[in-house]
């Protein structure tokens, strides 16, 4: 049965809008994986603004490359109490917390499958094997693991006066239909302590974003 004329155009608007959003996106993911050109310089970032982080592109499905290692990001403070007595918590597995909150759920967030991990790219791509910052993006990248294990902690952050990370890093075990031996033993490495500042805490962070509105 033919449409009435207002449902045509409701119909042909509807089909131009989903033409155009399709063109852009084409065109954003091309230009994405596409060698640097003068759009890709000129417009970079509306580019990244675009594709990260639904649409991110890499090219795993065609040159798959199985991880070899689990790498796990632990935490651990030390509190102060009200009579000033200090103790050390013991080690907290952030990304155990994260696989928990991704295991069985079909929609799990980006923040949860990535946010960790990219957290600790960012910070040991931007510091030397001892830990000195590479200038400004080696310190952000201290605040940023601050505040990620903040967060985590939150329900006792008003008695953290310091953090400590470390990475624990575990290889793969063969298959058991493999004669491969594999050396499982969990090897660590410790980042310093830092010190929490106001900034560092939830509720800092909070009044932070809302004096910056202002």
């Amino acid at each position: 049965m033919a449409l009435s004329m207002p449902y045509q155009v409701v119909l042909a608007v509807a089909l131009a809008v989903a033409g155009v959003f399709a063109c852009v996106h084409l065109a954003m993911v091309f230009l994405h994986v596409a060698p640097s050109n003068t759009l890709t310089k000129r417009h970079g970032q509306a580019v990244d603004d675009w594709v990260y982080p639904e649409f991110e592109q890499n090219w795993k499905l065609f040159a798959p490359n199985p991880l070899q290692q689990n790498v796990s990001v632990e935490v651990r403070a030390e509190l102060v109490a009200a009579d000033g007595s200090r103790r050390t918590t013991g080690w907290i597995d952030l990304t155990a917390q994260d696989a928990e909150a991704v295991r069985h759920n079909p929609m799990p967030s980006h923040a949860q499958q990535n946010e960790l991990r990219r957290a600790v790219d960012f910070y040991l791509n931007s510091h030397s094997e001892d830990h000195t910052p590479h200038g400004m993006r080696g310190r952000l990248s201290e605040e940023y693991m601050r505040r990620i294990a903040m967060l985590r902690l939150a329900d006792r952050s008003g008695d953290v006066e310091r953090v400590q990370l470390r990475t624990v890093t575990r290889a793969v075990p063969a298959p058991s239909w493999s004669s491969e031996e594999t050396d499982t033993a969990p090897s660590y490495r410790d980042f310093p302590w830092w010190p929490v500042t106001d900034a560092d805490r939830p509720a800092g962070a909070d009044r932070s974003r809302t004096e910056a509105g202002r």
